[in-house]
């Protein structure tokens, strides 16, 4: 039958409508993407990963909305990036719910290219979505072939004449000080001539010591204290720069400043101040790539080697824990431009350090993130100002000043004043153990007014002392920089109490102030990332930060700090294990089991938080040797035999009162152990070691029965039990150590001791103060749990803040009593409590059945003097919300759940019986959208916000 044009179109017409039709229907609008990441980042240059980490956050509307597949498409160019001619990845579609951490399958990856993606997924419908926006990553060096023929350059010659490079230095063993100056710091140069049109440049450089890299005058970057320190001689990190729209046609100039950081630090911690023993591995050393790529496809390379100039100039003095010395006298002028006169300069030496490995740097950058202006200024007692920025902070200070050619300004930062307040105290960071007091020094040109801050060390101080000035320091004259890693903060709380909000800011402060590429004790006297101070605080940082490539790289800090080790029960086998402190090669001993979990607690908490089983698959064998390590102090009770202490707890001196550590050392770091030997048993069974898994479940076994029979005592006259101190017992009920049939003596025992005993306190360091709040609020003591916290009397949070501290202090002392505190006032280990904050108070934590926040519980646990809290919580999928309310006996939820992920409601019977959600009954809500209760009367929703309310019971 022959068809009329007309019909013929009709029946076109008809078919397009229909297919158009049919693709509204199987494509979800309600889906949208929020965020496309590449190792957690979002268009991120130097990646060196073999197998990059795709992840996608996604914003969608409704409810109970998750991922059924996923498609990926990975090419050369954005023209490449479809589904026909994607020439590195096409995973045509993947049935799954993975939207985090998708393992890369492609092509392999090349060095220095870049790499174009997008993904579209599939909700739980089978509806697709539209392909994402267009992203990119970008390839690092990778290899040391890679560097070509750059080479590392050092100072030949030291030609500093300024008097002011040197200091005294003086350790609390010392009789007399003695002067020093160190390495010093270099100025190098050199010129680029560019006769094409370039397309693309790019700089990769890597400084042993901290470096600044100048172009044309400017500062390349905004990064400061570059890299971040490591165990240099196995482990150093460079930094990738896009310089293509700061390098012109024509000449270039090219500088480079050179410190010392960690890596040249050759005067600090000398126990003898005449040996030749240092810290330092070697003369700083530098090294620097530049990558152009012109416009007709050409490419060539500039980079460091013999041709470059040396000098040295106003820097005269650097030293990370003394600080900079800067004579203005001395400065060159433009040294960092094109046509500078550099024939005085001499030739630079070629280094070849001991190194191991160069890797692209992943973690966030340091930079100046806040100035602070003067609070007070007052003059001290001799006359001299003090200036009060009102917080304790890490950084330096900025400074404008107007002198005469040749006079001195010296800065001494300090965190704390005399007693009276009458002149600063520098007991907390006077250099008693390291040798070197923190100061500053400035010495006028004469030319006006003089801008300056420092470039190579930090301080952690609140006060600033300064002489040398004819006028009264103001914000025009002086500032305090606050410097630290970057890390991005991605959670939050707030809640009815402001005692406790305020608990919250000083405790992100205490973290903040302390990340400067490793997690370190305190920002001055030692700068140490001491194990057992890291895992203290680590998932207190987690529910505010973005830590993901943090701890990576400080696990990788863990792991080339490992060195032999014979074993304890037998010395002939050995064993691989850190020190005390990694990186560095200031080490205390190897690391006793209370501190080397660390090796093990990080990588678990990565993965409860973040959900990505790398971690854990890198540092399988290292935490496996470790863990055996530990075994091999085993002793004939079944009691691992080796421990450091719950460090710090009130009173507590190690010479002067070492009774006030209640818990015998060798009870915590046994509980301790036990938690550890069950997160390796999850360890193993994740990475198929069937053996292992069986031996450390057996292991645990062992060790919880072992422990309860040698220390789960009686409490004299009452009907209560305990493990002998409040650390012991609540790391006991926190690790699930106490048998079933006795937590209910045990928590009475606990409670028993701190009511009747204590007077309502506290006698925890850092190990129990971690779990305590969180523990009594688990078994219905939370009015107990805020009343420790909140007693204004010795020992206490509150009574450490009524005492005017802004960030928390080492020790736990009656701090009216003394003159002056010894020890740090910036520590971060007793950050760890706030974890308490997120997990019971907003009652939002991971489960370990999905990590990562796949899956997770909802249960506020309060005290009866809180009515509200808000809680944020960042998690790979998005972030969690819990607002709440609780008024006459009624509470109050809003929960945002992210697209993905499901949360388990903790209900008992009545509360259950009393729910609703989105104002409907919990039977209507249940009716209409099929929600799942468990067997404990927990309530399991789908993604979605929701309004949730029941009697509280």
């Amino acid at each position: 039958m022959m068809l009329n044009k007309q019909t013929f179109y009709s029946i076109i017409f008809l078919a397009i409508l229909l297919v158009s039709c049919k693709q509204v229907s199987t494509t979800s609008s309600s889906i949208t993407f929020e965020k496309l990441l590449v190792n957690t980042k979002q268009n991120p240059s130097t990646i060196e990963s073999k197998q990059p980490l795709f992840s996608w956050i996604v914003d969608a509307e409704g409810y109970n909305k998750s991922q059924s597949a996923y498609h990926m498409l990975v090419a050369t160019s954005k023209e490449k990036l479809n589904e026909n001619d994607a020439d590195i990845w096409n995973s045509d579609k993947v049935k799954s719910g993975k939207s985090t951490f998708v393992k890369y399958q492609g092509e392999e990856l090349k060095a220095m290219q870049t790499y174009f993606w997008k993904v579209k997924i599939w909700d739980e419908k089978g509806e697709a979505t539209k392909w994402s926006a267009v992203q990119k990553f970008e390839m690092g060096l990778i290899s040391k072939k890679n560097w070509g023929d750059s080479k590392w350059i050092t100072l030949k010659n030291d030609t500093r004449t300024s008097p002011y490079q040197f200091r005294n230095y003086k350790t609390g063993r010392m009789k007399t000080p003695k002067k020093v100056n160190g390495f010093a710091a270099s100025y190098f140069r050199n010129e680029l001539a560019i006769d094409k049109k370039v397309e693309n440049a790019q700089v990769y450089i890597c400084g042993l010591g901290y470096y600044e890299l100048y172009l044309n005058g400017e500062k390349v970057g905004d990064h400061v204290l570059d890299p971040a320190p490591s165990n240099y001689d196995k482990q150093a990190y460079y930094v990738n720069y896009d310089i293509t729209s700061a390098i012109k046609s024509g000449k270039n100039a090219f500088g480079i400043i050179l410190g010392n950081g960690f890596y040249g630090q050759d005067i600090s911690w000398k126990r003898d101040p005449e040996s030749e023993k240092d810290m330092a591995y070697g003369p700083p050393t530098v090294k620097c790539l530049v990558k152009l790529k012109y416009t007709d496809g050409t490419l060539s390379d500039f980079y460091t080697d013999e041709n470059w100039k040396e000098a040295t100039g106003p820097i005269v003095f650097n030293n990370i824990y003394g600080g900079d010395t800067y004579d203005a006298r001395y400065e060159l002028g433009k040294w960092n431009t094109v046509g500078y006169d550099d024939s005085a300069w001499g030739n630079v030496k070629i280094a070849s350090p001991k190194l191991r490995t160069i890797s692209a740097q992943q973690i966030p950058p340091i930079k100046k993130l806040q100035e602070l202006d003067p609070q007070k200024v007052f003059k001290g007692a001799d006359g001299e100002w003090i200036v009060d920025f009102g917080q304790n902070i890490a950084g330096w200070v900025k400074l404008n000043v107007k002198g005469k050619k040749g006079q001195l300004i010296d800065v001494i930062t300090t965190e704390a004043l005399l007693t009276d307040g009458s002149d600063i105290y520098k007991g907390s960071t006077g250099g008693g153990a390291n040798g070197m007091p923190q100061v500053y020094k400035y010495i006028c040109k004469g030319d006006g007014v003089e801008s300056w801050e420092p470039k190579f060390s930090y301080h952690g101080f609140r006060y600033a002392k300064i002489t040398g000035i004819s006028r009264k320091p103001d914000a025009d004259m002086i500032k305090a920089v606050l410097v630290a890693t970057d890390i991005q903060e991605t959670g939050s709380f707030s809640s009815s109490d402001p005692l406790l909000n305020k608990m919250h800011s000083i405790s992100k402060w205490t973290i903040v102030d302390n990340v400067h590429g490793i997690p370190e004790d305190c920002p001055h006297r030692e700068k140490c990332g001491w194990l057992g101070d890291a895992h203290a605080f680590c998932e207190y940082a987690l529910y505010n930060y973005d830590m993901y490539d943090f701890y990576k790289k400080y696990m990788e800090d863990i792991k080339t700090q490992m060195r032999p080790t014979k074993g304890h029960n037998n010395p002939e086998l050995k064993f691989q294990v850190p020190t005390m402190i990694a990186p560095g090669k200031r080490t205390s001993t190897y690391a006793k089991i209370d501190w080397g979990v660390a090796t093990m607690y990080l990588p678990w908490y990565n993965y409860k938080f973040y959900g990505d089983d790398e971690i854990v698959k890198d540092y399988y064998e290292p935490m496996k040797g470790l863990t055996d390590f530990y075994l091999n102090f085993k002793g004939e009770n079944g009691i691992m035999q080796d421990g450091m202490g719950d460090w710090c707890p009130p009173l507590w001196d190690r010479r002067k009162n070492p009774s006030a550590m209640e818990c015998d050392p060798i009870i915590s770091a046994n509980a301790y152990f036990y938690d550890v030997l069950g997160v390796m048993e999850t360890f193993a069974k994740m990475n198929n070691d069937a053996a292992y898994e069986t031996k450390m479940k057996q292991e645990k076994e062992a060790l919880k029965t072992a422990f309860n029979k040698e220390f789960l005592v009686a409490i004299p006259n009452t009907k209560h039990k305990w493990y002998q101190s409040q650390t012991a017992t609540v790391q006991a009920l926190q690790f699930g150590m106490v048998p079933e049939e006795e937590i209910e003596t045990v928590v009475n025992g606990l409670v028993h001791n701190i009511v009747e005993l204590k007077g309502g306190h506290h006698s925890t360091g850092i190990h129990g103060n971690r779990y305590i709040y969180t523990v009594l609020s688990k078994y219905g003591k939370a009015d107990l749990a805020y009343q420790i916290l909140t007693t204004p009397e010795f020992p206490s949070q509150t009574y450490v803040m009524n005492s005017g501290f802004t960030t928390w202090p080492e020790r736990q002392f009656i701090w009216e009593k003394m003159e002056g505190p010894s020890n740090s006032l910036n520590h971060p280990m007793h950050s760890g409590f706030a974890a308490y904050f997120f997990e019971s108070l907003g009652g939002v934590k991971s489960s370990i059945e999905a990590p990562g926040f796949k899956m997770f519980t909802v249960n506020p646990e309060f005290p009866s003097q809180i009515t509200n809290t808000k809680v944020s919580v960042p998690t790979p999928y998005g972030a969690i919300r819990n607002d709440w309310n609780f008024k006459n006996g009624v509470l109050k939820m809003d929960l945002t759940i992210p697209f993905n992920t499901k949360v388990e409601v903790i209900l008992n019977e009545k509360e259950l019986e009393s729910l609703m959600i989105n104002k409907k009954t919990f039977d209507k809500f249940n009716l209409e959208n099929k929600t799942k209760v468990d067997k404990n009367s927990n309530v399991i929703l789908g993604s979605g916000t929701y309004k949730i309310e029941y009697i509280k019971s």
